[in-house]
């Protein structure tokens, strides 16, 4: 193995690493019991896995968590190794514990790069995908899934209310997330071939925000961004998040909340392949992808 790269001081940091550990390494105490919509993208990975006409013999999982998926690519015959940001989630895992921008594995270490759940919280989504790329053989498969920018609109709304309504400005208590295009758009200039980007619509319903609130929080998926002027949620702020959440319910008193799940597939280039035109110089921030689109 190498040593992680040093940061770049060309990138942006936007996300805060030593929360985002915190918050995985907390979330690891009682992950099963909200990590439905993880479960989800993890089965969809598989399901597009075992679409693929060809057999794998090494992986990285990349944000491993509980490390279910790295179970199932064992449970296949692929040796698999695990790597999470989080001390505690490694730990479990016996893998290894990295940012996915920082990655230690020498060039051509894999031919099987997965990640679930975690792409969505990196400082350095671009450097991120580049090393990922570096670090497969040629020929090698990137399959990935995580939150997009589509997610939690009424949440997002009705945490937006209470903050109003109490005073003193609104708080993100929610990261922003990357849209499809743009992560289809990063696929490409980090070097990748053959990329596709896809988009999975789950609607979840809930009655209770602090509930939904309670399984972001259980999925390590609350806001982690260094500038944030972080606000707790006091009293003062509870009956105005009800209403605000009730007045989006529908007739059972339930709101059906949406979640943008990004699937990204994705080959190292190989021999063999079709040689597409290269899209830009790889050199992009995720402040800038991050942007809104004109429309």
């Amino acid at each position: 193995m190498i040593q992680p790269p040093a940061p770049s001081s060309a990138v942006p940091e936007i996300f805060d690493r030593r929360i985002r550990r915190i918050r995985r390494d907390r979330a690891a105490r009682t992950f099963a019991d909200h990590a439905f919509l993880r479960d989800r993208m993890v089965e969809d990975m598989l399901d597009r896995l075992d679409s693929v006409k060809r057999s794998f013999t090494r992986a990285l999982d990349l944000g491993t968590a509980d490390g279910s998926l790295a179970a199932a690519l064992r449970q296949r015959g692929i040796e698999t190794i695990a790597a999470d940001a989080g001390f505690a989630f490694a730990q479990a895992a016996g893998g290894v514990q990295c940012d996915e921008d920082r990655l230690p594995f020498a060039a051509g270490s894999f031919d099987l790069v997965v990640s679930a759940g975690a792409l969505d919280s990196v400082n350095d989504l671009p450097g991120a995908l580049t090393l990922i790329r570096r670090a497969l053989r040629p020929d090698g498969l990137f399959l990935a899934a995580f939150f997009g920018a589509g997610s939690l609109p009424r949440l997002r709304a009705a945490l937006m209310a209470a903050d109003e309504a109490v005073g003193g400005g609104t708080v993100a208590r929610i990261h922003p997330q990357i849209d499809v295009r743009a992560a289809g758009d990063l696929l490409s200039r980090a070097g990748f071939t053959l990329p596709v980007a896809d988009v999975d619509h789950a609607r979840i319903r809930y009655a209770d925000p602090l509930r939904l609130i309670g399984d972001l929080r259980g999925m390590a998926a609350t806001n982690i961004l260094r500038d944030r002027r972080y606000t707790a949620l006091t009293r003062a702020h509870l009956p105005h998040l009800f209403e605000a959440f009730a007045a989006r319910a529908d007739d059972d008193g339930r709101v059906t909340e949406l979640v943008e799940i990004i699937h990204l597939t994705a080959w190292s280039p190989g021999p063999d392949q079709p040689r597409p035109a290269r899209r830009g110089s790889g050199r992009a921030s995720l402040a800038d992808a991050l942007k809104p689109r004109p429309q």
